[in-house]
């Protein structure tokens, strides 16, 4: 994505001599006149389909032309919408930030690991067509920041875990801050200092493991304005999961796909890193009001991590040992790889105790959510309504999806130890509703907590890819909390 310009324009003189149409999206063959490849998209009036005018379309409408800019090796490409004079000016702000979204992620292509990787082609992205001006342009320059956050993320879960282990995982996170040093700093603990501060549920995932660990803390703070929000993004770490002595075995069991089980901590760092490059504007005039006032509003956010593998060895936890977390609670360890919410649990307590008012937490956490909500839908779990409104509200403008579930208190029974305050895996139905209120023991009550499980949406199995599922509505969430 770096390096390609995305710019409006008002008209393109031309024609056109090939065409796909709705539904699917499919490109028929591209005909070529020297340098230059046209296409039309049959759309029809948009302005008689506001349906259409979601962001999933119109992001979907920029995917297609990625794949025709990747079969043509396109260097630039052009996108106008013949139909859209009856467009709001509203409608033409999202339609062309959906449309440019959806062009860089999908000619983004992660090679880095072949012998001949490809050098991509394009270069530069013109919308037109849907009007110009300093609030479109700096709409596609905050697309442009929240996709560079996205490839970010995609690239940290797509690299293998004998790349990217806890101590790498500790050096990209540091590199985002040195790269935003004026908004962002950044703290990392090792293992002797996340012992000093009794981080036994972390460590005791960690103690198997030759990488050590690495528990990351970024900071965002606002250079200007006064704080009017505390917020805390926390991301599951696991470099790789082999399930330790609990080992994953058989059919299913997706052992050779564990390096995306760090796949929370991507989208929160990949979050950081959009938001490092989408910093207060100050009174340039080349910048809309709005994201000025925005962002002169904004608090703190804290970005935290406890990056860690789940191995096997003579030092690691074993099935019925007992653990004690960071705010005192004891866990028995009934099963080995039910280790993220371990690790989860100390990474929680640290939240709470920077004293923010809100907290959501990613996590590749089950399989059970998996089951239930396929692969490309988030289970969201809160006491909170007014919290899960606020994420869907930013859910709705991203595209992504996300499913409430419910926080049964009644199924905490299953959870009980006889030995310890709490096991760490309850019954196999449920899995996921269990799960959540395990974290939930590990929040302060007056800190308003969202946990989601991101298990289904963090890999496209289809393209054998990372998706960065997340990082675009978290950063929308965090706007939206700055207003």
């Amino acid at each position: 994505m770096a390096g390609i310009a995305v710019s409006l324009a008002s008209s393109l003189v031309g024609s056109s001599t090939s065409q796909f149409s709705l539904p699917k999206l499919l490109p028929s063959p591209i005909l070529r006149f020297f340098d230059v490849a046209w296409l039309t998209l049959a759309l029809g009036p948009l302005s008689a389909s506001p349906s259409l005018l979601t962001s999933i379309f119109p992001r979907g409408l920029g995917e297609a032309v990625a794949t025709v800019v990747k079969a043509a090796q396109a260097s630039n490409v052009a996108i106008r919408l013949a139909s859209s004079e009856g467009l709001s000016a509203d409608s033409k702000l999202s339609t062309a930030s959906a449309i440019a979204s959806g062009t860089l992620l999908g000619a983004n292509e992660d090679n880095r690991f072949k012998s001949e990787p490809k050098k991509p082609t394009l270069s530069s992205v013109d919308i037109l067509g849907l009007g110009n001006g300093p609030e479109l342009e700096n709409k596609l320059k905050y697309v442009g920041d929240v996709c560079s956050g996205v490839i970010f993320g995609k690239e940290l879960v797509n690299a293998p875990a004998n790349v990217l282990t806890p101590g790498v995982l500790a050096e990209e996170a540091s590199k985002i801050a040195s790269m935003y040093n004026d908004v962002l700093s950044a703290t990392i603990l090792d293992a002797e200092q996340c012992k000093e501060l009794k981080m036994g549920s972390y460590l005791g995932v960690a103690a198997a493991s030759a990488n050590p660990p690495h528990f990351i803390h970024l900071c965002y703070k606002p250079p200007s304005g006064s704080v009017k929000a505390k917020l805390g993004l926390v991301g599951k770490g696991l470099t790789f999961d082999s399930g330790g002595y609990n080992i994953k075995t058989g059919p299913g069991c997706l052992i050779e796909l564990m390096k995306f089980d760090m796949g929370g901590s991507a989208a929160v760092l990949g979050a950081a890193k959009a938001i490092g490059q989408i910093k207060p504007p100050g009174v340039e005039a080349s910048h809309s009001l709005l994201f000025f006032i925005l962002w002169g509003l904004i608090g703190k956010v804290h970005f935290i991590v406890a990056a860690c593998e789940n191995m096997i060895s003579g030092t690691g936890i074993r099935p019925g040992d007992i653990v004690t977390a960071s705010n005192g609670k004891t866990i028995e360890v009934n099963n080995t790889d039910a280790e993220g919410r371990l690790t989860l649990a100390d990474a929680l307590v640290y939240t709470c105790n920077q004293g923010v008012e809100k907290i959501v937490d990613l996590a590749t956490l089950t399989g059970a959510c998996r089951v239930a909500l396929g692969p490309s839908i988030a289970g969201v779990f809160t006491s909170s309504d007014d919290l899960a409104k606020e994420e869907f509200s930013a859910s709705e403008i991203t595209g992504e999806k996300f499913w409430r579930m419910p926080l049964e208190e009644s199924y905490w029974e299953s959870m009980k130890s006889e030995v310890a305050d709490m096991v760490n895996t309850g019954s196999r139905q449920g899995g996921a509703i269990t799960a959540a209120l395990f974290l939930k023991q590990f929040v302060n009550e007056k800190v308003q907590w969202m946990h989601i499980d991101i298990a289904g949406p963090v890999w496209n199995d289809t393209k054998r890819t990372a998706t960065g599922f997340g990082v675009s509505t978290l950063v929308e969430w965090v706007l939206k909390n700055s207003s």
